[in-house]
Formats: C-alpha cells, sequence, structure tokens
C-alpha cells in the first residue's frame, strides 16, 4: 500500500509564502512522478507542478516563477515552495504520486492554503 502525507498549509497574508511537504511510504517503485495538484470548489483538479524521479520539472503557467518543486528521492518526499502568494491560490492542495511505467496513481488526503488579501 502507498501512503502519501501532507503538510504544510496554512493561512498566510498575500505576498508571503508557505511550503507544503509530501512524504511517500509504501511501494512506490523506483521510477515515479510526484506533484502537487489543487482544486477549488466547483471547479476540476488542476495541476500545479510536478516532478519526475530524474527531477524534471513541469509547472502550469499561473504559478511559473513564484512556486518552485522538489524533491528528496532518499525520502521519498516532494517538496512546494509557494512565494508570491496570491489570495487566488486559495484552495486545497493535494500531492500526487504516479508509479511509472504502470501509471497508477495515488492522492494525499489534501492540505488547505488559504492567501488573506
Amino acid at each position: 500500500q502507498v501512503q502519501l502525507v501532507e503538510s504544510g498549509g496554512g493561512l498566510v497574508q498575500a505576498g508571503g509564502s508557505l511550503r507544503l511537504s509530501c512524504a511517500a511510504s509504501g511501494s512506490i517503485g523506483s521510477i515515479n512522478v510526484m506533484g502537487w495538484y489543487r482544486q477549488a470548489p466547483g471547479k476540476q483538479r488542476e495541476l500545479v507542478a510536478t516532478i519526475t524521479s530524474g527531477h524534471r520539472m513541469n509547472y502550469a503557467d499561473s504559478v511559473k516563477g513564484r512556486f518552485t518543486i522538489s524533491r528528496d528521492n532518499a525520502k521519498n518526499t516532494v517538496y512546494l515552495q509557494m512565494n508570491s502568494l496570491k489570495p487566488e491560490d486559495t484552495t486545497v492542495y493535494y500531492c500526487n504520486l504516479e508509479v511509472r511505467p504502470f501509471g497508477v496513481n495515488y492522492w494525499g488526503q489534501g492540505t488547505q492554503v488559504t492567501v488573506s488579501s
């Protein structure tokens, strides 16, 4: 069984910073993609950023230049450093793990990020 445990969400003022963490345990494989998605009420879940086990990164246009994704393969942990936060970044953020080549996806429980104006 794969388990993803997220931490680091909270309340911050606009322009501030937060760092999300997600630790994976279980059979995650050596080739995988870890990432962060977010979902506002009534909207589809959208990609924020992903990073492969080889450290290839991908970002949504809306967060480029403000957010940085990184990972520690030894700890099976992915991080999302969020700077210059905006009120529109307010929503629940979900950690994702995709095990390749099988394409099996796992999700964390979600962590709330609230940015006040």
